[in-house]
């Protein structure tokens, strides 16, 4: 028996998902360091993490994951989080960067194009700094904080969960907590994970914790209380719920078809430690 290792993100839509690791005591039951989205996939692929709040598209590389039902980092609206950025009109985009922090956004992208957008763009990875996006390629993509700061207002913006929603009709899950299935065998069977990170999601969606948070990461971001507030109460669905569940398989089946990842696995949802070790 050891403490689970969780790989976190520090953005700010994981941030109520944290609040009981951060601000209550189940931080104690396990050993929790931060990274980048892909970071938390590739600490679970070379096994030096057992949890990760993982971008969509990495179940479908890493295997033997179960997924911690009902929480995630999803959208059944815009999203202002996730942006494609160019200065010019969508149909002279031939090029486009891929901010090199998420798996799932780029794979969104290529789909975006490949199935409604107009195929035929070319994609090169790339740090998330618009200006040397811009400067190398005719569009780039955004996620998390930097889309969040950018100034909307200089450039042409295409909010890409809103765009999947308008084809689709389904919300678009961008990550969720997912657990090396052969560590669960390790930890406290006494620790029931699915109630321990529901519950933390639960205590950080609570009004007082999103005031808290949203007056802690507003000068971090320079954006306004408000505007951070908006976004965690308004454009991010923090539920795994069965629309989003959809939302999730059918992007797997478009990601498959166009080529974007390989095919995932049916999804595999985990309840508590003592339930999978029997």
């Amino acid at each position: 028996m050891r403490k689970l290792r969780i790989s976190a993100i520090s953005y700010l839509n994981t941030a109520p998902l944290m609040w009981d690791f951060e601000q209550g005591d189940a931080g104690r039951h396990f050993d929790i360091f931060y990274t980048l989205p892909s970071g938390c996939a590739r600490a679970l692929a070379n096994r030096e993490a057992d949890i990760g709040i993982i971008p969509a598209a990495a179940y479908a590389q890493i295997p033997g994951l179960q997924i911690l039902p009902d929480v995630a980092i999803a959208s059944k609206r815009a999203v202002r989080s996730i942006l494609l950025v160019s200065r010019l009109s969508l149909e002279k985009v031939r090029t486009v960067a891929l901010d090199t922090s998420s798996m799932t956004s780029g794979a969104l992208t290529k789909i975006l194009f490949e199935k409604w957008l107009g195929g035929g763009r070319t994609f090169q990875p790339m740090a998330p700094d618009v200006e040397r996006m811009l400067g190398e390629c005719d569009a780039g993509l955004l996620i998390g904080d930097p889309a969040l700061q950018l100034d909307r207002s200089r450039y042409r913006t295409l909010d890409l969960a809103e765009e999947w929603i308008r084809y689709t009709g389904k919300p678009f899950v961008f990550a969720f907590w997912a657990v090396r299935g052969d560590a669960l065998g390790e930890a406290d069977p006494a620790l029931d994970l699915a109630a321990i990170f529901r519950a933390s999601r639960d205590r950080g969606l609570k009004p007082a914790s999103l005031e808290r948070i949203s007056r802690e990461w507003a000068p971090q971001l320079s954006l306004s209380q408000e505007d951070v507030s908006s976004y965690l109460r308004e454009n991010i669905h923090y539920q795994l719920d069965p629309d989003c569940r959809g939302g999730l398989e059918l992007f797997y089946r478009y990601a498959a078809e166009t080529g974007a990842f390989p095919p995932a696995p049916d999804l595999q949802f985990v309840d508590s430690v003592r339930e999978v070790a029997r």
